[in-house]
C-alpha cells in the first residue's frame, strides 16, 4: 500500500528535497505541497493525505494551529491524517502543544534522511515516534516547564489496571513495545493489547498522547 504525502514548509528548496527523497522510495507518493498552514488545510482537503509532514514555524498560519485544525475532533466527517512535526530546533515551544493537538510525533530537518523515510514510514503505521532519546528529553522538558490546562488526568487513570497502568509509564519513559515486553517478561502481542485497551479507555489518538497524559497526570516525572 502506498503511503500518501504531503509536504508543508514556508521554504521551497526544502519541500524540493523532501519530495525528492520521498518520492524515489517505491512505497512513498509525494500529492501535494504547501507554504503555509492555511494552504496546508487546502491542499489536504483535495488530496486526503496518509502524513502530513509540518514545519513548525510558518507564515500565515503556523504549524501548530495548522495542525490543530487537522486534527480538530469536533469536525465530523474530516478526514484527520497523520500529522509529523517538522522543527529546525531540537528545542521548539511549539513541539509539546502539538502533541497535545494530536501530532504523531517530530523530527529534526537535519536528520538524516534514512530517518526522514522510516519517521513517514512508522507514523501511517500508527505509531507515534517518540523513540529518539531527544523526542523523550523534549516531551519531558515541556511537561516541566509548561503546565498543561488540567482536568483533573489523575481520574482518567483510574479505569486503567494496575498491569495497564505500568505499562503506560514505560511507554512514557520511552520504551518500545518490545522493550516493555522484555521488562514485564511478557509476549509483544500481549503488549499490544495492553496499549489498544489504554488507547481506548482513555479516549486517546496515539502513543503521543498517552505519553502527554502519562506526564500531565503525575504518572511519570520529568527527569526520571
Amino acid at each position: 500500500m502506498t503511503i500518501r504525502v504531503i509536504i508543508v514548509d514556508d521554504q521551497a528548496m526544502v519541500r524540493a528535497g523532501f519530495a525528492a527523497l520521498l518520492n524515489a522510495q517505491s512505497d512513498i507518493d509525494v500529492v501535494g505541497d504547501a507554504a503555509d498552514g492555511a494552504q496546508a488545510l487546502e491542499v489536504t482537503g483535495r488530496t486526503h493525505p496518509d502524513v502530513v509532514l509540518m514545519d513548525v514555524r510558518m507564515p500565515v498560519m503556523d504549524g501548530l494551529e495548522a495542525a490543530r485544525r487537522l486534527l480538530d475532533p469536533e469536525v465530523p466527517g474530516a478526514h484527520r491524517p497523520k500529522v509529523l512535526m517538522l522543527t529546525t530546533f531540537d528545542v521548539d515551544d511549539y513541539v509539546y502543544e502539538a502533541l497535545r493537538a494530536g501530532a504523531s510525533g517530530f523530527l529534526l530537518k537535519d536528520a538524516p534522511p534514512a530517518d526522514l523515510i522510516a519517521a513517514v514510514r512508522v507514523v501511517a503505521a500508527g505509531e507515534a515516534l517518540l523513540a529518539p532519546s531527544v523526542t523523550r528529553r523534549l516531551i519531558a522538558d515541556f511537561a516541566r516547564n509548561k503546565p498543561a490546562r488540567r482536568r483533573d488526568p489523575k481520574l482518567r487513570l483510574n479505569g486503567l489496571t494496575p498491569r495497564e497502568t505500568e505499562v503506560l509509564g514505560l511507554i512514557a519513559r520511552g520504551l518500545s513495545n518490545q522493550e516493555i515486553a522484555a521488562q514485564l517478561v511478557l509476549a509483544e502481542q500481549t503488549v499490544k493489547t495492553h496499549i489498544g485497551r489504554i488507547l481506548g479507555k482513555l479516549d486517546l489518538r496515539d502513543r503521543a498522547q498517552a505519553v502527554v497524559l502519562a506526564y500531565e497526570s503525575g504518572l511519570v516525572t520529568p527527569g526520571e
